[in-house]
């Protein structure tokens, strides 16, 4: 009498509703394919950008090839020292030590982030995610998002008013100074988040954790010299800086102001255009060509010197700041 033979236990049993279990190497493919995706958006935007900007491109680069190479190339370097004074306000702004080469590709990165969001929060986001990483809690990477920005008004105000005791060419932007019913749409948002921020539960929670946490922080700064050196003299310095690539690239073209007048032309267009949260700073750039031109420039020399600015300081960093974004996700910096 032949005794059956047990099925192998190896075999599944018929009929089982067991899912299929997916394979290591699908789920680290479908990992790859993810983080390239990331890799290339920024390159992805950058290419966009650049085709929707194509006849800006075009208009610039005729212009600035008969410009003075000298000049240009004095903006290029002054360009690259924006990125190391914006590192230093950034530091100055966290009592952490960050690694400085680091923070500096950081905010290498944060500059072609800049042009996918309005007002800046592009290379906000772009460093709070590398704060992140660093291991400071996101708390205490928003506050010190908060304390750059309140430094980087408080700081240009100061130097605004400075230009504008200093210089006659005051009294040419009166002709800009915008109706005061323009302001009221702003008054009523602000005053608007103000309200719904003490009143609404949800919100007023974590808007108070972010003031107190920023104060508490501030406080620790300030208590260091260096790092409230870093923060405002870093604040005060970077539009100084930022105004004298449009006062070299002026010079490139010969735009016929002296540098003071560009210096103030852009601390106002600056103030003024910095209100409308565009991205790529449109609206700054209207708003520098017109004041230019109120300050006795030519308005096709203002457009190419606006061109040229934005060519030293957006478009040529546009492409080596999306590699730096890619090779920082890569590298899983960001």
């Amino acid at each position: 009498m032949s005794a059956l033979s047990p099925l192998p236990s190896a075999l599944p049993a018929s009929g089982s509703d067991a899912p299929p279990v997916r394979s290591p190497s699908a789920l680290s493919a479908a990992g790859r394919l993810l983080r390239l995706t990331l890799c290339l958006s920024p390159l992805l935007i950058a290419v966009i950008w650049g085709l929707t900007n194509r006849s800006l491109l075009y208009e610039g680069a005729t212009r600035l090839a008969h410009a003075e190479p000298g000049w240009l190339l004095a903006g290029g370097g002054l360009t690259c020292l924006t990125l190391v004074v914006a590192a230093c306000i950034r530091q100055g702004a966290l009592p952490d030590r960050l690694p400085p080469g680091l923070l500096l590709a950081s905010q290498f990165a944060a500059g072609a982030a800049n042009h996918a969001l309005p007002a800046g929060l592009g290379a906000h986001a772009v460093t709070v995610r590398f704060l992140r990483t660093r291991g400071v809690p996101l708390e205490r990477a928003t506050a010190s998002i908060a304390l750059y920005s309140v430094a980087k008004s408080g700081a240009k105000t100061v130097v605004l008013v400075m230009f504008l005791l200093s210089s006659s060419a005051w009294r040419r932007l009166g002709e800009l100074v915008p109706d005061g019913m323009v302001l009221v749409p702003v008054v009523v948002v602000v005053t608007l988040a103000g309200v719904a921020a003490a009143v609404v539960r949800p919100l007023r929670r974590p808007v108070t954790g972010l003031v107190r946490c920023a104060l508490s922080d501030a406080r620790v700064v300030h208590a260091r010299p260096s790092r409230a050196l870093a923060l405002w003299g870093g604040a005060a310095a970077l539009p100084l800086v930022q105004a004298s690539v449009l006062a070299c690239t002026g010079e490139a073209l010969g735009l016929g102001l002296s540098w003071r007048d560009v210096i103030l032309a852009y601390l106002a267009a600056g103030t003024a255009g910095g209100a409308v949260p565009v991205p790529g700073g449109v609206a700054v750039d209207a708003a520098l060509v017109f004041t230019l031109a109120a300050f006795g420039a030519p308005p096709a020399v203002a457009t190419a010197t606006v061109i040229g600015y934005r060519v030293l300081t957006d478009w040529l960093p546009l492409l080596p700041g999306a590699l730096v974004l890619s090779a920082m996700i890569r590298a899983k910096v960001l």
